[in-house]
């Protein structure tokens, strides 16, 4: 039988540009950063206001909010970034793959690696405080209807985040149609009193000119620069216009954010300089200050929806990034459920929301006050932004082919302020951004030595193991007892003999009539264009390679019941899987150091078994132990 491949390319296919369609874009992408006014203009300027605000100083932070929303989020995110594109999939992960095909040496491919996962690491760190915060913060607006409710703050915020977690497992599908017509309330609610403020006090659009900017960091230099740590909170959940645009596409992100999304923005900020210039005693909450005294509980409960979809938006991404580290070899097997039948990127992670949800309780008990979370807040996203700008500045160049002053032009300015984002918040690691970092650090460490111990494992079995091609040809046929069925060998190398099907011939001395060698195998695309390939080794030995995408999950059982369309039999109730279950001990030179190789351990024996992720019915496995020293 001749090779055969057969599959059809599974291209994500980009949603026409409807009303439903940026219905969507505000609802997912721009809960984030729409939910920035409630603490960013407070945080910034609470860090001058010892000897009370002076106009300018009004203007200068205003103008540089103003100004990092148009830099950071519009130029180099909607306008650039979101330009490289991997097969329509955005995010740190995709703009990795897309960078290491555009290195030309292993040492370049490995520390492109490291820069995507340490921006992964760190947008996990993220994960964990946007809740956080953006919850207490959207409560705390009690405190201005009522000081006396300052107590029920913590406990009302502890009662939402539960109530978001505990119905993750439903999927969010079925909340999902709510999630737009909530935020369009949002962004019209604050853009419409930030413009009544505007017109109050015109003089605020001063701020829209940079020179306030520039005069506010030359007049005071390294508090400019601290400051700059407050202000980087008004555009925390700028990845998410990247990491979000496989959902949506790029022109229907790009066309909420330009002509609905930033003027909401920029005339509620606008509105809250306004209010502080004109009543400075309004830093106690320029937000809330803002609206009436009868619009107040409302807005209370307008934000805290809004804070809920901003923060659902955060945990989703966590699953989408956690699944792309599975795929990609950087993190062990964990549970993937779908909570859609015809939605491929709706999927539920048990682990990472139980996870998620333990930090953000923590966080919020330890820390109580959106104040004090602020301080936390932002080390992860600007680490974040700095990765981004360092592959992003390297795939335009080698990928996209742009010359070489063209992307110091563009790039150099841009990873110079997200630099600078990002050293001002490493100032605050003793108030509170040594949470992020120390997430973000033990992830990071985390999938690397996960993926070191995994590549020590492959050549170690490499080592130990024979060409399979060479030894199917020499197998004695006639020797060899072929009993009846299908026998389905997993492997991760498809060219060599899987010590299962070694131990089998020892052991049982038989061999099934049919036999399959599948290996599964990911792509650094999104999804994978061919399916499978199909070889026959020998009588009624066939290998299989079967390919998915980073953003998909294997179905095994599936496209093996499929074989029938190039004319392999497969009954689903005769067949029997093998599987090899290393277990790892450490060698006479170990390979890793102590805390590795325990910390690989605990991670391998956690990792979900093979039968589940790869959706394989666990009454028809058979599991043949190795041990493997590494």
């Amino acid at each position: 039988m001749s090779d055969a491949t057969v599959g059809e390319a599974k291209l994500g296919t980009r949603a026409p540009l409807t009303y439903a369609t940026l219905l969507g874009v505000l609802g997912v992408v721009y809960g984030d950063i729409g939910t920035s006014p409630l603490y960013s203009m407070r945080a910034a300027l609470l860090h001058f206001n010892s000897d009370g605000l002076e106009r300018w100083e009004i203007l200068g932070v205003l103008s540089m909010i103003i100004w990092s929303l148009i830099l950071v989020v519009t130029v180099k995110y909607v306008f650039i970034v979101v330009r490289a594109d991997n097969k329509g999939e955005g995010g740190i992960l995709a703009l990795m793959a897309l960078a290491q095909r555009a290195s030309h040496t292993e040492r370049g491919r490995k520390m492109v690696a490291i820069v995507g996962i340490a921006g992964a690491a760190l947008f996990f760190g993220d994960g964990v405080i946007t809740p956080a915060i953006s919850v207490l913060s959207a409560v705390e607006g009690l405190k201005v209807i009522s000081p006396t409710l300052e107590h029920l703050v913590v406990p009302i915020s502890v009662a939402v985040l539960c109530g978001l977690f505990f119905v993750q497992y439903r999927g969010t599908g079925l909340v999902g149609a709510v999630f737009g017509p909530i935020t369009i309330l949002w962004f019209g609610a604050i853009g419409l009193l930030g413009l009544v403020e505007v017109l109050r006090a015109p003089e605020v659009l001063a701020a829209l000119s940079p020179h306030y900017a520039v005069q506010f960091a030359v007049t005071y230099k390294m508090a400019a620069f601290i400051a700059l740590g407050s202000v980087v909170l008004a555009v925390t959940g700028a990845e998410a216009l990247y990491a979000d645009m496989g959902h949506f596409g790029r022109r229907p992100i790009q066309l909420a954010w330009l002509w609905f999304v930033l003027p909401a923005l920029a005339l509620n900020y606008l509105g809250q300089g306004g209010l502080l210039l004109t009543d400075g005693a309004a830093l106690e909450s320029p937000f809330y200050l803002l609206a009436p005294d009868w619009f107040r509980l409302p807005l209370v409960v307008l934000a805290t929806a809004a804070t809920i979809i901003a923060s659902q938006a955060m945990i989703s991404g966590a699953y989408s990034i956690a699944r792309q580290c599975i795929q990609l070899g950087f993190m062990p097997r964990l549970v993937v459920r779908h909570t859609s039948e015809t939605e491929e990127g709706q999927i539920y992670m048990p682990q990472v929301n139980f996870a998620i949800f333990a930090g953000v309780i923590v966080l919020v008990l330890a820390f109580r006050t959106s104040d004090s979370l602020a301080a936390a807040y932002g080390l992860a996203v600007t680490g974040t932004f700095v990765a981004t700008s360092t592959l992003a500045g390297l795939v335009f160049r080698r990928r996209f082919g742009w010359p070489l002053p063209l992307v110091v032009a563009v790039f150099v300015p841009l990873f110079l302020l997200d630099l600078g984002f990002f050293l001002s918040n490493v100032l605050k690691v003793p108030d509170g951004g040594y949470v992020p970092l120390l997430l973000g650090i033990f992830i990071f460490a985390a999938m690397l030595t996960w993926r070191r111990g995994r590549d020590l494992l492959a050549s170690r079995l490499r080592q130990d193991s024979l060409p399979l091609r060479s030894y199917i040809a020499r197998l004695p046929q006639s020797r060899t007892i072929r009993v009846p069925g299908t026998a389905v060998f997993m492997t991760s190398n498809a060219e060599l003999v899987p010590n299962a099907l070694l131990h089998n011939l020892k052991h049982n001395k038989v061999l099934h009539e049919r036999v399959l060698f599948v290996t599964v195998n990911t792509e650094d695309v999104p999804v994978a264009e061919r399916r499978r390939t199909v070889e026959e080794l020998a009588p009624g030995i066939h290998r299989v390679s079967l390919c998915y995408g980073f953003q998909e999950t294997p179905n095994i059982p599936k496209e093996l019941e499929s074989l029938r369309e190039v004319g392999v039999e497969f009954n689903p109730m005769q067949s029997s899987y093998f599987l090899g279950r290393e277990t790892l001990v450490a060698s006479a030179v170990p390979k890793m150091a102590g805390w590795q190789q325990w910390l690989y351990a605990i991670m391998a024996r956690n990792s979900v078994p093979a039968t589940e992720f790869f959706r394989i019915p666990s009454d028809r496995v058979v599991e043949l132990g190795v041990r493997v020293a590494i």
